[in-house]
């Protein structure tokens, strides 16, 4: 995380802990904030990170991170890592014209320094005092008296599983009872919104959020009132069917103990609800592909019956051939209606393939079908066409290059550097006819011919060429996956 710095994992969880809620104390200061950490010779700092606070104007014109400053007795960076406590400035400072406030906050961690939180407050642009700002600049003074103690953040934090809401979107604090303190004008608008119709100051806040959630009928979620009385940093996901709403739950402690819960809430209500939208965006179109498979199949089943009917061996080969390629795609959209939107894991598409052609050739003779290499993830609008590829290539090698119909035929796959597919058809049968060339459309068959218009759509190469044992044939393709669409 640091140049130059040797570093433990429990200082690493702590910095990333710091930087998971720090825009918290950036707001709640009204200031810019700046990480510092010392050299491995303690006579050099380094700034890794730096955040500006969304509730007022920012101390720091230009970005600092990379700044490297040498130790010097007169900083205040210096005097608090050597002196292990909160220093500040006696007189505003004055950066690019702007009366700056500055702090310096050591982080301690296991008794020891292990960076500084460096505070900026533009005084220019402080905010009219009032009840709200009042409340943020004294929850901002228990917080970063937690940092200088090593308790903020605390041992047990848990990292959260998106982004931490900003202190704008909603705050309320809680007395050590649970009780609601103060609470934020858009605080008392989320809990509006989810149905609250008294005032919110003084009501308990988990029976009160509890009782919202309950008149939803939703699953109750029995963690809320550890969330809420936990010794560390939790998360919870409320829902009452009217909002959503996420809150970032932080304890509040001095010395002699916890003193209050701070919370910080965004309302969820509108992303759930597109959220819900993806969901059943996504189950229709999955069922889509289900009932498309179902319907393929039931066209290939009709093709097997008049294959059988048919008095002509060539009309019967014709048939059978088609209800390869109908099964072909069939296979894609059963794939497709069980794998995430957007990609086919075509290793599954290519064995199922392999098996119906195997089973297709049975009547001939024995034939050995098996895939060799991995085809990776697929663009779900490339795996269709690359699966009547697959098809029609493994057919040509069973119908013309093993027309004793005894051999083997090997899919092998492979993904390059630059994430192309290369895949080879090989058999080890009779071999290519003398003077054969595949863009003769005079001799080139319908399934080749398919293969051909098919990889032309998708900007692939392809190629039918000896084996270099002389023994069979094997045909080559290349397709360039993430552009053939571009």
């Amino acid at each position: 995380m640091r140049p130059h710095v040797a570093i433990t994992e429990i200082q690493s969880a702590f910095l990333g802990a710091l930087i998971d809620d720090w825009h918290i104390l950036a707001d709640l200061a009204f200031s810019d904030l700046i990480l510092w950490v010392p050299g491995t010779d303690d006579e050099t700092f380094y700034s890794i990170a730096q955040v500006r606070p969304a509730t007022g104007p920012t101390a720091l014109e230009d970005d600092v991170v990379g700044e490297v400053i040498s130790h010097n007795p007169e900083h205040l960076v210096s005097q608090a890592y050597s002196t292990q406590r909160i220093c500040e400035t006696s007189d505003n400072k004055i950066q690019a014209g702007i009366p700056v406030d500055v702090w310096a906050i050591p982080l301690m961690v296991d008794c020891s320094c292990l960076g500084i939180l460096e505070r900026h407050t533009n005084q220019m642009g402080v905010r009219a005092p009032g009840e709200l700002e009042d409340h943020y600049l004294a929850i901002a003074g228990i917080l970063f008296d937690m940092v200088a103690r090593g308790v903020f953040p605390d041992s047990g934090h848990r990292r959260l599983r998106g982004i931490s809401p900003r202190v704008g979107e909603g705050l309320i604090l809680l007395d050590t009872d649970g009780a609601v303190e103060y609470a934020s004008p858009n605080a008392v608008m989320v809990y509006r919104k989810m149905g609250l119709s008294s005032d919110l100051l003084g009501e308990m806040i988990v029976p009160l959020t509890v009782s919202l959630m309950n008149r939803s009928g939703n699953p109750m979620d029995t963690s809320l009132m550890a969330n809420f009385r936990s010794p560390h940093s939790e998360e919870a996901d409320i829902d009452t069917g009217e909002a959503s709403v996420f809150m970032r739950i932080l304890p509040l402690t001095k010395p002699k103990g916890r003193i209050g819960t701070l919370v910080v809430c965004r309302d969820t209500t509108e992303l759930r609800q597109k959220e819900r939208q993806l969901v059943t965006k996504d189950a229709t179109i999955r069922e889509i592909h289900h009932r498309v498979k179902n319907n393929l199949q039931t066209v290939s089943a009709l093709l097997r019956l008049q294959a059988r009917r048919m008095k002509s061996t060539e009309a019967q080969g014709a048939l059978e051939e088609a209800m390869a390629r109908v099964q072909a795609i069939a296979v894609v959209h059963e794939i497709l209606s069980h794998s995430m939107p957007g990609s086919v894991v075509f290793d599954d598409v290519a064995d199922r393939l392999l098996k119906l052609t195997s089973d297709l050739a049975s009547e001939r003779g024995n034939v050995d079908a098996r895939r060799e290499g991995s085809f990776g993830e697929i663009p779900a609008e490339t795996a269709t066409s690359l699966s009547l590829v697959v098809t029609e290539l493994c057919q040509n090698a069973i119908e013309h290059g093993l027309a004793a119909g005894l051999g083997t035929v090997i899919v092998a796959a492979d993904r390059t550097p630059d994430g192309s597919l290369e895949m080879a058809v090989i058999d080890n049968g009779v071999g290519l006819p003398e003077g054969f060339d595949v863009h003769d459309k005079s001799r080139t068959s319908l399934g080749l011919s398919i293969v051909t218009t098919l990889l032309q759509d998708l900007h692939g190469e392809f190629s039918l060429v000896p084996n270099p044992d002389g023994i069979g044939a094997r045909a080559i393709v290349r397709i360039p996956l993430y552009s053939a669409h571009a």
